[in-house]
């Protein structure tokens, strides 16, 4: 039994080194200093300054050291900043290793206190990784040829999303209340609703403008054109389950009612993490808490 113990956790060893060495980092140059990096987990905001690195989001703790030699081709300074969108370990699981670089983590409040919490449920605090400075509504910082934006959104993906816009790069991060062309994640027991997932777009959407290149959490680098037509999915898909909810229909039915998304799963939006099933189920259940 202990030889097979042995045997099982090797496998796991093996097969997840394999998979780590698999996963293949990209970087786009979306202007002279700012670019997305993706590989996975959520996209990767750099903005490259004066001082060092700033990132937005730090994908998984396995990832740090393939991460880290890309970033070396962007610049050979060190990331000093590193800002999480959110609380989930694809977007902060990289945080205890960039802190150990010598970065600074910055977050929205409830991002620190949700992380808290879940490192006290396995009895384990790992200080290094708690974003050591945070913010309530909103956040600037001034760099010599940028400024740096973060907004809090309330109860989107998370109760803790903010979205980060580069004011002279006009480059906007938008974390994971944003998958592009894809239907979303929302973490209904983490503080998320589908009406503040709606209002985190109508956000960005008065941030943005026609030539702001915007970062997804998920999916490819987007255009307000794809995030405008990501919230017009959002609203026709909500206003059709609230019109089945007023008419006295049932869970069971609204989840297995595919008439509700059928215009969008035609478009390849059911085809990623979420499925329709799973979309609808999730909007149901936000509307009727």
């Amino acid at each position: 039994m202990k030889k097979l113990l042995i045997l099982a956790v090797s496998t796991l060893f093996f097969v997840a080194n394999a998979q780590d060495k698999e996963v293949k980092i990209t970087i786009d140059s979306l202007s002279d200093h700012i670019y997305m990096l993706t590989g996975q987990g959520g996209n990767i905001g750099v903005f490259k300054n004066e001082k060092g690195l700033f990132i937005i989001d730090d994908q998984f703790a396995r990832l740090s050291d393939k991460i880290l030699t890309n970033l070396k081709t962007i610049s050979n300074k060190p990331v000093t900043m590193v800002i999480n969108t959110h609380y989930h370990g694809d977007h902060t699981g990289g945080n205890e290793n960039m802190a150990s670089q010598g970065a600074t983590i910055f977050a929205q409040k409830n991002v620190r206190s949700r992380m808290e919490k879940g490192q006290q449920k396995k009895g384990h605090i790992i200080p290094s990784s708690l974003p050591v400075i945070t913010f309530n509504e909103g956040l600037q910082l001034y760099f010599k040829d940028e400024n740096v934006k973060a907004f809090h959104v309330h109860n989107a993906h998370t109760d803790g999303d903010a979205l980060i816009y580069f004011v002279n790069g006009n480059v906007l991060h938008m974390g994971d209340t944003f998958f592009n062309g894809r239907y979303p994640y929302i973490d209904l027991k983490s503080g998320g609703s589908i009406k503040g997932y709606i209002k985190a777009s109508e956000k960005a959407l008065l941030i943005a403008n026609d030539d702001t290149k915007i970062i997804p959490g998920h999916g490819k680098l987007a255009t307000t054109k794809d995030l405008a037509m990501f919230l017009k999915m959002l609203k026709e898909i909500t206003n059709g389950i609230q019109k089945e909810i007023e008419a006295g229909k049932s869970e069971e039915d609204i989840t297995k009612n595919t008439s509700l998304t059928a215009t969008y799963d035609a478009k390849g939006y059911g085809d990623g993490f979420i499925n329709s099933e799973r979309m609808r189920k999730t909007i149901y259940t936000s509307l009727t808490k």
